[in-house]
Formats: structure tokens, C-alpha cells, sequence
């Protein structure tokens, strides 16, 4: 594994917000954005573009506003969904008692060498191989 790490969708939701509680959040998502050693899958790409931009979200995000941050996430290691990671994702689900949903955002950090994933969904702390999950919120 190597010093990168996987972003799950929530930062980069956080990364984004106005709200006046989540102010602490959103600095702490930009911080790990402007990182640069950062990686995401094409999972989260579709959960971020999704959630910014749903009717019944607080200030949804026009479609060109959406656009135009799917295509800066793009410079970050990216990973497709694959048969593989499928698979992988399938075999990872039950072991660690994870959402479908959860399991292939780890098995996309995994098939990218990603040794932290940063998610406020996920138990803190949590080894899955060689992948820890941490809570930069915390």
C-alpha cells in the first residue's frame, strides 16, 4: 500500500457545502483535496453528481456547476468499476458486515493501493486488509 488515499463521497459533498454548520467539515475536505495524493472511483464520482445536484437537496447544484467539478475531481487516481472490483466488493461485503455500496468504495481503495480511506460512513478505525478507515472529522 502506499501513502495515498481514497476519498469517499461524503468529503467531497462536504467539500461543497454552505452550511453554516458544516464549516469545520468543508475546510477539513478542502484540506484533504488540495493534498493531491488523493484517489476515487467511479462509484463515488456518480454518488457526488447524484446528491450535488437532486431536486430535493438544500441549494442542489445546477448540472454545469456539477460538471464542471466531476471533470477537476478527474485529476485524482481513479477507479473504474470492473468485474473485478465487483468481485471484490462481493467478497468484502459479508466478511466486514458493509453495505454493498460501502464494500466497493473498499475495494476500490484496495485495487488502488490506498492504505486510508477517509469516510464519515464507515466505523473509524476499521482495518479491511490493508486499508484502515479513518474519520477526518474526528
Amino acid at each position: 500500500m502506499n501513502g495515498d488515499c481514497f476519498l469517499d463521497t461524503n468529503i467531497l459533498l462536504y467539500s461543497i457545502s454552505d452550511a453554516p454548520d458544516e464549516r469545520a467539515k468543508r475546510e477539513r475536505a478542502i484540506a484533504l483535496l488540495r493534498t493531491g495524493r488523493c484517489a476515487l472511483s467511479a462509484q463515488v464520482i456518480q454518488e457526488f453528481y447524484w446528491q450535488a445536484t437532486r431536486p430535493t437537496k438544500s441549494g442542489p447544484l445546477a448540472h454545469e456547476e456539477a460538471l464542471a467539478l466531476v471533470q477537476s475531481f478527474m485529476r485524482f487516481r481513479f477507479q473504474d468499476t470492473t468485474a473485478a472490483l465487483i468481485i471484490a466488493a462481493l467478497d468484502i461485503k459479508p466478511r466486514y458486515r458493509l453495505s454493498y455500496w460501502d464494500a466497493a468504495i473498499v475495494a476500490a481503495a484496495q485495487a488502488l493501493g490506498c492504505g486510508t480511506l477517509y469516510s464519515e460512513d464507515m466505523a473509524h478505525g476499521m482495518s479491511i486488509g490493508a486499508t484502515r478507515v479513518v474519520n477526518p472529522f474526528l
